[in-house]
C-alpha cells in the first residue's frame, strides 16, 4: 500500500457570504471521513443555483444562513482514497454525483431517489448546516459519489457529466423520441444539453428557442434543425411538437411550451419557476390533452452519460464557451450570469504551471 498523499492546511475555494458577497478565499481542507475520498478538482461548471446563491443569497427556497463553498459539478482525480476501502483507487480520474438520498419522513417512489425529501446535494442550503460545495482545489467526498471516467475520457470533456445528466433525465422523461418533432424553450445549458441527448435518442426535427442569438448558435452547433427567437410566438404555435423539453425557468417559456405542443403531445419541466403560484396556460393543456410532466435532477443517468461522452456518440463540447483559473473566479461568474454571451462556464482549479 502506498503512502498516503500529504494535503495542506488550507486551499483556495469559492464561497458565497451573502447576496452580492462573493468570495475567493482559503478555507481549511477537511478531513475525510473513513467513507470518503479525496478529490484533486481539475475543473467545475458554474450552474443557475451557484448564480442565484451569489446574486440573491438563495436558491429558490434554499436561503443562505450562512457562508456555503458553491459547486457541484465537478471533475477530478482521487488522491486519496476513502479509508474503509470504497471507491476508486488513488489516480483515478472521477465525476461526481452530487446527491445524497435520504428517506426525510415522506413517500416516495423507492425506484426514484431523485424525489426523496431528505435528499441533500452539494452546494445547497436547502438544510442547515448548509451542505458545501466543491468549489475547490481539494474536496472531501463520499466514495459512492465518485464516478470513474471511462478509458480515453479527458477530465475537461468529462466536465459537463452533471449537467447533461440532468438534459439525459429530462429526455427520459419524455419517453421514446426517436423519429418524433422535438421543442426545447430556453437553450441555455440545460437546454442546449437537452437538444445534444435529443439528437442522440433519433428525435426527427428539433427546434430550440431562445431569445439570445448566442444559445441558439450553440444549440444549432449541437444537434437543432431550427432555430427560432423567443418572442416569435407564431412560429412557436406553428411547431406542433410530440415532445417539448422546457428548460427556460420562466412562465413566459412554460407558456411557449404548452403553445408549441401538438394536440396529445408532452412538455417536460425542468426549468425551475420561482417558488409560489405561476400563471399557466392551464385551460390551453386541458382542451389539447397535453401531459405536464416535472423533471428534477436525475438518479444513475450520469453513468449513461460517461459512456455516450467516451463514446462520442453525445456531442457538447459547443457548450462550453469559457474557461477561467480560479484566480479569475469572480469574473467568471460574471461572464455566466449573461446569458447573451455565454454557454456553460468552467473554472480551472488546477494549479498555474510556474
Amino acid at each position: 500500500m502506498g503512502a498516503v498523499a500529504e494535503l495542506p492546511a488550507t486551499a483556495a475555494a469559492v464561497v458565497a457570504h451573502a447576496a452580492g458577497d462573493l468570495r475567493i478565499e482559503d478555507i481549511p481542507v477537511p478531513v475525510p471521513a473513513p467513507d470518503e475520498a479525496v478529490v484533486d478538482v481539475a475543473f467545475g461548471g458554474i450552474c443557475g443555483s451557484d448564480l442565484h446563491y451569489w446574486l440573491h443569497g438563495a436558491a429558490g427556497e434554499s436561503v443562505l444562513k450562512a457562508p456555503m463553498v458553491l459547486g457541484h459539478e465537478i471533475v477530478g482525480t482521487v488522491i486519496r482514497a476513502a479509508a474503509d476501502g470504497s471507491g476508486p483507487g488513488p489516480g483515478t480520474a472521477v465525476a461526481v454525483h452530487p446527491a445524497t438520498p435520504g428517506p426525510g419522513g415522506a413517500r416516495y417512489p423507492a425506484e426514484r431517489p431523485n424525489l426523496s425529501p431528505g435528499c441533500t446535494y452539494l452546494g445547497s442550503a436547502a438544510r442547515f448546516p448548509h451542505t458545501d460545495g466543491a468549489f475547490s482545489r481539494f474536496a472531501a467526498l463520499p466514495a459512492r459519489m465518485l464516478r470513474p471516467l471511462p478509458a480515453g475520457l479527458e477530465l475537461r470533456a468529462a466536465a459537463l457529466a452533471e449537467p447533461a445528466s440532468v438534459a439525459w433525465h429530462a429526455v427520459s422523461r419524455a419517453g421514446d423520441v426517436a423519429g418524433k418533432t422535438a421543442l426545447v424553450i430556453g437553450s441555455g445549458p440545460i437546454g442546449a444539453l437537452a437538444v445534444a441527448v435529443l439528437k442522440r435518442a433519433g428525435a426527427g426535427r428539433i427546434v430550440a428557442v431562445d431569445m439570445h442569438e448566442r444559445p441558439l448558435e450553440i444549440a444549432r452547433a449541437v444537434g437543432a434543425d431550427v432555430v427560432l427567437k423567443g418572442d416569435d410566438a407564431g412560429a412557436i404555435a406553428a411547431v406542433e411538437a410530440d415532445v417539448v423539453i422546457e428548460s427556460s425557468g420562466s412562465h413566459h417559456g412554460l407558456a411557449s411550451a404548452i403553445q408549441g405542443a401538438v394536440r396529445g403531445g408532452r412538455v417536460v419541466m425542468v426549468g425551475l419557476l420561482p417558488s409560489g403560484p405561476q400563471p399557466v396556460l392551464i385551460s390551453l393543456a386541458i382542451t389539447r390533452e397535453l401531459e405536464l410532466l416535472g423533471s428534477f435532477r436525475f438518479n444513475d443517468e450520469i453513468d449513461d452519460v460517461l459512456t455516450a461522452l467516451a463514446d462520442g456518440s453525445l456531442r457538447v463540447d459547443p457548450v462550453v464557451t469559457h474557461t477561467f483559473g480560479l484566480d479569475r473566479g469572480l469574473e467568471a461568474f460574471e461572464v455566466a450570469r449573461n446569458a447573451a454571451v455565454s454557454g456553460k462556464v468552467l473554472l480551472d482549479f488546477r494549479p498555474v504551471p510556474a
